[in-house]
């Protein structure tokens, strides 16, 4: 019979050591594969007045006067967060799990959390606004980031593709939770988006592109996608709903 050895402190240190390699080492690979393949420098843009037509262009494509005249939105993005927002209030209602969190973007004293339906206060209350927020601040991007390329603090540039294409550079100097992020649009004949990549410190891989498709026209009017592809992964957004008062 073969005999076992004795597991030594160093042993199991050894032992350790070699599961965290089997398990992160294929990680390490991919994630260098990845990067090389995708990773890209922020393409320098011309702040020209064409940028302002491209964008604006776009706002059209979309129908932005209906966006501009929807009081209220609510959906659900990627089954996890859900919003009632209401444009007009500067509010919204963010529920995940068993919170809910009412935002006041006008008066941050009438922000509440509720877990179960009983109010929680005191440090636990802030460390959950300040989440609710960043879920807001992401998750509303990803569904009217269109119609914000004309907010405070942000410059449009023209960026030429190596096909001759024209894009859209759109960077974000304040506001939401990451400024400084820049997005590059590409848009089809009718100034529509069909993607942009993007340079966010959020993301460890510069010039990412993620889709922009299967829209849909809401009660409103106002254009809203329901789905986004980065890579292999999907984004969904559903249960959109719009109103005006």
């Amino acid at each position: 019979m073969r005999k076992r050895k004795k597991l030594t402190p160093k042993r199991i240190l050894k032992i350790v050591a070699g599961a965290i390699v089997f398990i992160t080492l294929p990680t390490l690979l991919l994630f260098g594969f990845l990067y090389f393949k995708y990773n890209e420098e922020l393409p320098v843009g011309k702040e020209t007045a064409q940028a302002d037509v491209f964008a604006n262009k776009m706002l059209d494509a979309l129908n932005y006067d209906a966006y501009k005249a929807t009081d209220y939105i609510e959906f659900t993005f990627k089954k996890r967060h859900h919003f009632k927002w209401n444009k007009t209030e500067n509010t919204c209602e963010v529920y995940w799990k068993n919170y809910k969190v009412n935002l006041d973007f006008n008066d941050n004293s009438k922000n509440e959390v509720f877990q179960n339906e009983t109010k929680i206060e005191g440090e636990n209350s802030a460390a959950l606004i300040e989440k609710a927020i960043s879920y807001f601040n992401n998750d509303t991007f990803w569904v009217v980031a269109p119609y914000k390329v004309f907010d405070p603090g942000t410059t449009r540039s023209i960026v030429t593709l190596e096909n001759n294409e024209k894009a859209l550079l759109v960077t974000y100097s304040s506001g939401g939770s990451t400024p400084g992020d820049s997005y590059l649009w590409h848009l089809d004949d009718t100034g529509k988006p069909k993607s942009f990549q993007m340079w966010v410190d959020i993301l460890p891989i510069n010039g990412l592109e993620a889709t922009w498709s299967d829209w849909t026209t809401t009660a409103t009017g106002a254009q809203l996608p329901t789905f986004h592809k980065m890579m292999v992964l999907g984004l969904e957004i559903e249960g959109i709903k719009t109103n005006r008062e």
